[in-house]
């Protein structure tokens, strides 16, 4: 059996001027980085601005497991299969982050026959956007730093910096560390936190401005830091957001690459949805609705996480409302989630699954509280038995929810033609009759906004605020941004702030130990639980396994 690598280094890409020009792209719209990528450029933008959108589609799923989902090889797939079944789609995709690559979870350009190419270069430094945007972030900082250093005529307290360094890489080391040590020409000493690069507030800007002018002027809003006398430091006040905008000119235009089949892709941004907002950017999926009939995109980890944020966040500030929401999920995993163990997995269990079931019916009434139709799409494994998915039938049905078999990882768009279809029937029947809404109002407090999500969401009975949340709390209100839509922080693996609750806990309190005003992008951030912004690597990391041959090929990734 071959590796996704060996998979995509054996396809026959096609130029992509030929990709651009099947969407309607001009060359001079392409901005090209090499034979098989190229960004998308500001002309496009101008151009079709007056063009009628096509159908939104956000591909989600059931919260993760050691099992694997393929919620991305789905997205993949599904946009292969639409071009099966005659339909004009194109994929709209986040950046994968150097930190899984090299650690654990893998990439995030798909798998199997259901990728996005050239999968080398996506998955490692592709167009360099993560590098362009971590130096974006780290310029500020060391602006910041250079400004206390030359006087601080600002005021800037030492003790009360906000805005963090950032590496697109899993390094635990650098999770505390102290600065400035060596006398007094290597600045002011203090602690200071790296996070990694996908958790900057950096990453969200750029994921959720429209333009250039609105990207700069979200940098100038950073929050960086406190004076002396209690008042609010912005990265406007050091004058650091022409060059950060400066570093980040190219990395504004969304990247454009193909699938195995050819079926065009966007992948632009990468922020998790663990401890970021977890949505491709905002201009990528715009642009991405002007070029094509069917836009299918893909929010991170579970619904209860990647699809809340991009409900309650992008679609609130970028005003779009999906037509439909595909939520993945396989038998494996359900099973894990009733209580088998991952290596017994392959055995069949129809008891623990139809436990496990229960975080299937989670996810999609949690979708359907947004108004949105929803289907279900069965990732589907070679040790699924007829009993098993008899229990996947019986558990739709009653949910009163379509639902298709998906074999994309093994046969590429053919196998998804009936999840296409399926796809495409329940947005005709439903057009004109979605009636999409945020879970809540823009004039609702943080606390109720946590509290609505908590219990809507999550299912949790109550939420504690710790002092040090109840503090920054109080900070974030004095500063006018009790109104911002909030963005919170947990661990994907539960419906809970405890990682360790599968199925579907209810009754259960969600702990907020604290909150973040990114007030260039715009939200709140509540961090719950022991959710961490600087990942490590696992004790066997993925990048042991990675090389490359005397010929310059690589080899061992995924």
């Amino acid at each position: 059996m071959l590796t996704d690598i060996e998979i995509a280094q054996s396809a026959e890409l096609r130029p992509i001027k030929e990709v651009g020009a099947q969407l309607g792209l001009l060359e001079e719209e392409l901005e090209f980085y090499g034979k098989y990528k190229a960004k998308i450029n500001t002309a496009a933008f101008d151009r079709l601005a007056s063009k009628p959108n096509g159908k939104l589609i956000l591909v989600t799923a059931i919260n993760p497991t050691p099992a694997g989902e393929g919620k991305t090889t789905t997205t993949a797939g599904l946009g292969q299969a639409m071009a099966k079944i005659g339909k004009n789609a194109i994929i709209a995709l986040r950046e994968p982050s150097l930190g899984p690559v090299f650690g654990i979870k893998g990439g995030a350009a798909g798998g199997g026959y259901a990728q996005v190419l050239p999968m080398e270069d996506i998955n490692l430094h592709f167009t360099g956007d993560m590098h362009a945007i971590t130096s974006a972030n780290n310029l500020c900082c060391a602006m910041l730093d250079n400004h206390m250093q030359q006087g601080n005529a600002l005021g800037i307290d030492p003790r009360r910096i906000l805005i963090k360094r950032c590496l697109d890489m899993n390094d635990r080391a650098l999770r505390n560390v102290v600065v400035g040590l060596g006398g007094k020409i290597n600045g002011v000493p203090r602690e200071d936190n790296f996070i990694i690069t996908v958790a900057s507030e950096v990453m969200a800007i750029l994921c959720l401005a429209k333009d250039m002018p609105d990207l700069k002027e979200r940098l100038g809003n950073i929050l960086i830091a406190y004076n002396y006398a209690g008042e609010p430091v912005y990265a406007r006040d050091i004058k650091a957001e022409g060059a950060m905008a400066a570093l980040l000119r190219d990395a504004v235009d969304p990247n454009l690459v193909q699938t195995l089949e050819g079926t065009p892709a966007i992948m632009h941004g990468g922020p998790f949805a663990n401890i970021a907002h977890g949505c491709n950017s905002v201009r990528a999926t715009r642009l991405a609705l002007k070029l094509a009939d069917y836009c299918i995109t893909e929010a991170g980890f579970g619904s209860d996480l990647g699809a809340e944020k991009f409900m309650d966040i992008k679609c609130r500030m970028a005003g779009l409302a999906p037509d439909c929401v595909v939520v993945v999920a396989t038998v494996r995993a359900l099973k894990y989630n009733g209580g088998v163990a991952k290596a017994d997995l392959s055995a069949e269990n129809v008891e623990a699954l139809k436990k496990g079931s229960v975080n299937l019916k989670a996810h999609v009434e949690n979708m359907r509280k947004y108004g949105v139709p929803v289907v279900v799409a069965i990732n589907r494994f070679g040790t699924d038995t007829d009993a098993e998915l008899q229990v996947i039938d019986d558990c739709c049905k009653e949910l009163g929810v379509r639902y298709a078999l998906s074999e994309v990882f093994g046969k590429g768009g053919e196998g998804g033609m009936a999840l296409a279809e399926t796809v495409c029937q329940v947005i005709e029947e439903t057009a004109g009759s979605t009636r999409f809404a945020p879970i809540y109002p823009d004039e609702a407090s943080i606390e109720e906004k946590i509290e609505t999500i908590a219990k809507t969401i999550y299912g949790a009975g109550s939420v504690n605020f710790t002092n040090q949340a109840v503090k920054s709390l109080r900070e974030v209100k004095a500063l006018g941004a009790d109104k911002m839509p909030v963005c919170i922080a947990k661990t994907q693996y539960s419906l809970s702030d405890d990682p360790a609750l599968l199925g579907r806990p209810t009754g259960f309190t969600v702990t907020i130990r604290d909150l973040k005003l990114s007030s260039g992008a715009g939200f709140v951030v509540a961090y719950a639980g022991d959710i961490m912004t600087m990942p490590g690597l696992p004790k066997v990391p993925a990048a042991e396994k990675i090389d490359v041959d005397d010929h310059a090929v690589i080899h061992g990734l995924f």
